[in-house]
C-alpha cells in the first residue's frame, strides 16, 4: 500500500497535517482533492498558505510543485482568489 510520504511534495510535517484531518493513504487524497483537503487544513492551521496548495495538487498528480503546469497554477490561484474572500 502506497504511503503519504511517497508522493511528491509530502514532508513529515504535511503528512501530519493531512493525518491530522483525516487523510491517512494517498487514496483519500486523490478522492478529496487538492482544493478540499487545503480547507480542511486551514480550518485547523491558520498559517496554510499558497504553497501548500501547490504541494497538494502537485502530490496528487505525482510531480514537484515546479513541474505544474501554468493552466493548473492559475485555476488554484483562482481558487485562493476566492477562498480568501
Amino acid at each position: 500500500m502506497e504511503k503519504l510520504n511517497h508522493l511528491p511534495n509530502i514532508s513529515p510535517a504535511l503528512e501530519d497535517k493531512l493525518k491530522a484531518v483525516g487523510i491517512d493513504t494517498p487514496e483519500k487524497l486523490r478522492e478529496k482533492g487538492s482544493r478540499h483537503v487545503f480547507v480542511r487544513i486551514k480550518t485547523i492551521d491558520s498559517s496554510a498558505c499558497f504553497e501548500m496548495l501547490l504541494k497538494l495538487e502537485g502530490a496528487l498528480q505525482g510531480v514537484r510543485t515546479d513541474k505544474l503546469s501554468d493552466k493548473t497554477i492559475e485555476e488554484l490561484k483562482d481558487f485562493m482568489s476566492i477562498f480568501n474572500r
